[in-house]
């Protein structure tokens, strides 16, 4: 394992849903909080709420919370860019760079996650690589099954720790 890259990963998945409905799943409170969390606070640069259904802009922060964790588990942190269609970034955990695409390949509507870890400390490249790429395989398969079939994975009780859809 020692070429191995911890630097960066790439999680991509086929949705059989249009590509605009896959990017406001990413890019607004409400769809944020119909596969992925429970709550999806995002404020304008200017400290200004948006709208449950009002899409993200560059230099917007968020505030998220997670079923399963309580209200001390949160990530707060930044969009960096957006493109109103089907591609944007923000920063993660750890000062994680994560960019979003929706793209048409062989007739097929793919959904991209990449996560590149900037930190030099290879340990620490590590834990993000493996967390997150867990985390994010399954919460990717959680909106390709709420967009298909309207079916939550996830685990909504917080006294169930432990387990693979939290």
């Amino acid at each position: 394992m020692g070429n191995y890259n911890w630097r960066e990963f790439v999680k991509r998945i086929t949705i059989h849903a249009q590509p605009g409905d896959i990017y406001n799943a990413w890019t607004t409170q409400e769809g944020l909080e119909r596969w992925f969390l429970r709550l999806a606070e995002f404020r304008t640069a200017r400290g200004v709420l948006r709208k449950r259904n009002e899409a993200i802009q560059q230099g917007d922060r968020y505030k998220w919370l997670w079923f399963g964790y309580d209200d001390t588990f949160a990530e707060e942190n930044e969009i960096l860019s957006v493109n109103g269609k089907d591609r944007f970034e923000f920063l993660f955990s750890g000062g994680c760079l994560v960019t979003v695409t929706v793209q048409q390949e062989d007739r097929e509507t793919i959904c991209e996650l990449r996560q590149t870890m900037p930190m030099e400390d290879e340990s620490e490249q590590r834990y993000f690589f493996i967390e997150c790429g867990k985390g994010w395989t399954f919460y990717m398969t959680n909106l390709k099954s709420m967009l298909e079939g309207d079916i939550d994975l996830r685990n909504k009780n917080k006294n169930i720790q432990n387990v693979i859809n939290a």
